[in-house]
């Protein structure tokens, strides 16, 4: 953290001038260190450029909104929103596929911890089914915006526009990537996501839920060709309504 850096940047500026060559290459490691936390400390700050504008131009709340699941055989879409403060701290931030499991529990703590505020939504298989997946996860959006708890003043997207919440909106190709408040949103959503599918895998055994998330991996192919769907797998999904299809 800042503390830490700064203890950091003391310990270098001790050593400068240290003849020792244990005291130069612990110097060394130090600045490297620091270097590289710069470096990310502007990448991170990169990502809300459009977030102060936005504010500057006397926006106070503005959300980013992101969905995971769209993809697997089972399990909800999931989509969050989250509304961050003028200032935050959170190295490592990127889009969630770009982030291991650990870093990605570690960030959504951090996200909480920080955040305005956060919505969840969720759509589960029987209500995407009737919608069709791409109506399931703006539907997951719209009620992650809800969800909130304040009115955003305007809201950031990952290439969608969402219906029926009332407030301006900025669509971005690859923003998850690309915005800070759109890729809080997508931790976010994978995280919890990813705990609805581990518990699934308790209350559904034999599936391997909190394996593969509910994506079509050759075992959960396997797996529902021995046991059938489960009442969380997606009917309109091929194959899930067409087994015989499913590869030996």
């Amino acid at each position: 953290d800042a503390a830490d850096l700064r203890a950091l940047a003391l310990l270098a500026r001790a050593l400068h001038g240290d003849p020792r060559a244990g005291a130069a290459a612990l110097r060394a490691a130090i600045e490297r260190r620091l270097d590289a936390e710069r470096r990310e400390q502007r990448r991170v700050a990169r990502l809300f450029a459009l977030q102060r504008r936005l504010l500057r131009e006397g926006a106070r709340f503005v959300a980013g909104v992101d969905e995971v699941g769209v993809g697997p055989l089972a399990g909800p879409v999931v989509a969050a929103a989250v509304v961050l403060p003028a200032r935050v701290h959170l190295a490592g931030l990127d889009d969630s596929k770009q982030v291991p499991r650990p870093e990605r529990e570690r960030l959504a703590a951090e996200i909480r911890a920080q955040a305005v505020a956060i919505g969840v939504g969720e759509v589960w298989p029987p209500e995407l089914d009737r919608l069709n997946v791409y109506r399931a996860a703006l539907e997951a959006m719209r009620r992650a915006v809800v969800a909130l708890g304040v009115a955003p003043d305007h809201v950031l997207v990952d290439a969608r526009t969402i219906p029926g919440i009332g407030a301006p909106q900025t669509s971005l190709v690859r923003g998850d990537a690309r915005d800070g408040s759109i890729a809080a949103a997508s931790i976010v959503a994978k995280v919890w996501r990813d705990a609805i599918m581990a518990r699934l895998e308790r209350e559904h055994p034999g599936y391997g839920f909190a394996q593969h998330m509910g994506y079509a991996t050759r075992e959960h192919l396997l797996a529902l060709r021995r046991l059938g769907p489960s009442p969380m797998h997606r009917r309109s999904f091929a194959p899930c309504s067409q087994l015989s299809l499913l590869p030996p």
